[in-house]
């Protein structure tokens, strides 16, 4: 292990600062993970963003050692077990994000309420249930609530976003908040009305083509967003 990563070191600092300047955490809670070539890169433990120095991400190993001067986060358990489960992921971002610790706090999954649910990965995020932060028992729980999803809700906690890039992950994050607002605030009128499954296999089929450019538009998915016609290089 010989590269430094020093450009993801930095990246993964501002990454965290922010997500707390834009509420989405606050003080040193929450963490950082990405992966590298044999293991990943972690925040550590305690030390607060804003002091954080790209030196003190502490690198992990494929078998769940850390290296350096500088103890992982309490949570390296689940970013160690999500990262080795999920090879189709290269980040995960958890926070204590308001909105999506209050449906944490009463266990509560975020339902089809709004299409934008899909950017988790399915038609739902679902809440895990509780156990206490730092242990596999919590690791264990944060898996089988994510499943093959982006997104969940960790009981009595908080959220985990993920993602193939820092960026991805914390659009994610960004989304899953917003959701729960919006379900907090469907629920003080009433609950709302869900989308069904059908609706909502609709907006997961176009989700495969949302916010691609047209060479990464694959032409065999039936329900995809299509653009209008193009007109050429320039108008002029």
């Amino acid at each position: 292990m010989t590269d430094n990563y020093q450009g993801i070191r930095e990246e993964m600092i501002a990454t965290c600062r922010r997500m707390n300047a834009a509420g989405l955490n606050t003080g040193s809670s929450g963490n950082l993970s990405v992966r590298i070539d044999g293991g990943l890169l972690i925040t550590p433990s305690g030390i607060p963003y804003d002091v954080m120095r790209p030196e003190q991400i502490v690198e992990m190993d494929e078998d769940g050692r850390y290296y350096g001067d500088f103890i992982p986060s309490s949570e390296w358990r689940f970013h160690y077990d999500i990262q080795k489960a999920r090879p189709d992921i290269k980040v995960v971002l958890h926070s204590h994000a308001v909105h999506c610790a209050i449906l944490a706090c009463c266990r509560m999954d975020i339902p089809p309420i709004h299409y934008m649910v899909g950017v988790g990965g399915g038609s739902v995020v679902r809440c895990s249930g509780y156990a206490p932060f730092g242990t596999q028992a919590l690791s264990n729980e944060a898996l089988k609530a994510l499943g093959p999803r982006n997104a969940c809700l960790l009981g009595n906690h908080g959220v985990i976003a993920l993602g193939q890039t820092m960026t991805q992950a914390f659009g994610v994050l960004e989304e899953v908040e917003n959701l729960a607002r919006i379900y907090i605030g469907t629920r003080t009128l009433g609950a709302g009305v869900l989308l069904s499954d059908a609706d909502m296999d609709v907006v997961l089929q176009r989700f495969k083509t949302y916010g691609k450019q047209a060479g990464e538009i694959d032409p065999s998915i039936a329900e995809r967003v299509e653009p209008p016609a193009h007109g050429g290089a320039s108008r002029r």
